[in-house]
């Protein structure tokens, strides 16, 4: 444990400052993947069955045991197809009033979904950027060496410290290519929802009345 201790303190004083911050930007990086995935996790991006099953109910005519279904709703997807079958049942609202309530709990849920993406980005954005910053001033030092050496450098040594230098770069991206895969990934479920929620959403507040509610409007 402690030869394993010790090889990984001077592998990252090889890189100096940059490869601890890139290290730290790392573990905080993986946190907020998972602290993603757990949260697209609870709030249903994955599980749109029961909300489709409940449409479907809906489209059938039986409006009531449709929204008895979804219960609380407070998913990703049950939470807006349940505000579109709340303003669908009640024949006060406009057609744009029904659209506005409906997009605006959407809106609400799809930012929950987005939550933490920005951070991604930035990761992807920064890490790369840093790496190189390492890379420079490692070069930097490397080129003072070989001035200071004089006649008496040794190419070796200059090569060892190019390499070191280069080092950071390396991590650098190896930190950004998973926060922007990541990214990608979260940034297309996002998508992904947002489209079943217009589709399920549109198909409720398009649908012809029951025929108990076609006769309570008549009345």
């Amino acid at each position: 444990m402690d030869t394993r201790l010790t090889a990984f303190t001077d592998f990252m004083a090889m890189g100096g400052p940059a490869i601890w911050v890139l290290a730290a930007i790392a573990a905080l990086t993986a946190g907020l993947i998972l602290w993603k995935v757990i949260r697209l996790t609870a709030l249903g991006a994955w599980g749109h069955r029961q909300s489709r099953r409940a449409l479907g109910i809906w489209l059938a005519g039986n409006r009531s045991g449709a929204r008895a279904d979804l219960g609380r709703a407070k998913g990703l997807y049950s939470a807006p197809l349940a505000s579109a079958f709340d303003v669908g049942a009640v024949h006060g609202y406009t057609d744009e009033t029904r659209r506005e309530e409906v997009a605006r709990v959407a809106a609400g849920k799809l930012a929950e979904a987005r939550a933490g993406l920005r951070g991604l980005e930035l990761v992807a954005t920064i890490a790369p950027l840093i790496g190189l910053l390492g890379t420079v001033l490692g070069m930097v030092s490397a080129f003072q060496a070989l001035e200071a050496a004089g006649s008496r450098a040794d190419p070796s040594a200059l090569a060892g410290g190019i390499w070191e230098a280069l080092l950071t770069t390396a991590v650098g991206m190896a930190v950004a290519i998973p926060a922007s895969a990541a990214l990608t990934w979260f940034e297309s479920i996002a998508d992904r929802a947002q489209c079943r929620i217009e589709d399920m959403a549109t198909q409720v507040l398009l649908a012809p009345p029951a025929p108990r509610d076609a006769r309570m409007a008549a009345e």
